[in-house]
């Protein structure tokens, strides 16, 4: 069954909802997903809505355009158009932590996800063999101070040449260039090992550990210019004891980190994702 999703968020006002499902029933389409939100702090309408295709009278080529100019002009609507006969294509970014890539790549086979995964990237070959076993291209491009910006101007090529629509930083240590992220907006999800922006630095379990937390928790977000400050997408936390040792925080700690990044992963994949200034708004 092919589907249209649209997701879209404009000023608040009167009559939007019926409009937006007046444009899909009159011209033959079924919803069969309706989502929406009002932010009264900000006056925004926030709407995601899916529909089948099969007796829409709009041509599939035409609809983006149809919408632009009958709704969105209208109300000022910032919208996106997806189809679910056209699969997201993801490149992960790793270095030599593989919980996260294994955990994605586990799914990724087991067909949970609707999408293609051309490529790895890495600045170090220890994963390499990861690549092999799973039949994905697995493509090393060392960074140092030096090379970086030569180096992401070939990463860039590589993602263009693969037609890649967004990128997983799968405990990726390296910050990603401005340039990266004006290609890619709110296209790039990273994991990060805490509440942001709490346990800052090198070593955040051996400072939870130190502060005798309670609980550790994982931030996945999107990656904007300023570092670990962009729109979160998914959090979650894990209980500590007195009882836990430092390896025992590091171990629940990636246990936690894949869950929440692959939580993050789905629901964009999904297209429930609505990022607006740096906030979310996560769709059921």
């Amino acid at each position: 069954m092919s589907t249209a999703k649209l997701l879209l968020h404009c000023p608040d006002r009167p009559g939007i909802l019926a409009e937006v499902t007046g444009f899909i029933t009159v011209n033959k389409g079924n919803i069969i997903y309706l989502d929406q939100y009002v932010d009264h702090t900000e006056n925004i309408f926030f709407m995601r809505i899916e529909w089948e295709l099969a007796t829409f009278l709009v041509p599939k080529e035409k609809i983006e355009d149809y919408f632009a100019t009958l709704y969105a002009q209208k109300y000022g609507m910032n919208f996106r158009l997806y189809f679910s006969d056209v699969k997201p294509r993801m490149a992960i970014f790793v270095s030599k932590m593989s919980h996260c890539i294994y955990d994605i790549l586990a799914r990724y086979t087991a067909g949970e996800w609707n999408v293609e995964i051309p490529l790895i990237i890495s600045n170090h070959p220890d994963l390499q063999h990861v690549g092999e076993r799973f039949g994905i291209p697995f493509h090393v491009f060392p960074i140092t101070k030096e090379n970086k910006a030569g180096q992401e101007v070939r990463e860039m090529e590589l993602l263009k040449e693969y037609r890649i629509s967004f990128i997983v930083l799968a405990r990726y240590m390296q910050i990603v260039s401005e340039d990266m992220i004006k290609a890619y907006p709110d296209k790039i999800i990273n994991i990060h090992h805490s509440f942001l922006p709490a346990f800052i630095g090198a070593k955040p379990y051996h400072a939870a550990f130190d502060r005798g937390v309670k609980i550790i928790g994982a931030t996945s977000h999107y990656v904007t210019a300023e570092l670990d400050t962009g729109p979160i997408i998914e959090q979650d936390v894990v209980r500590i004891t007195h009882k836990d040792s430092i390896p025992d925080l590091i171990n629940k700690g990636k246990d936690l980190e894949k869950i929440v990044l692959s939580r993050a992963v789905q629901k964009h994949i999904e297209r429930k994702v609505l990022a607006y200034k740096n906030k979310t708004v996560i769709f059921s």
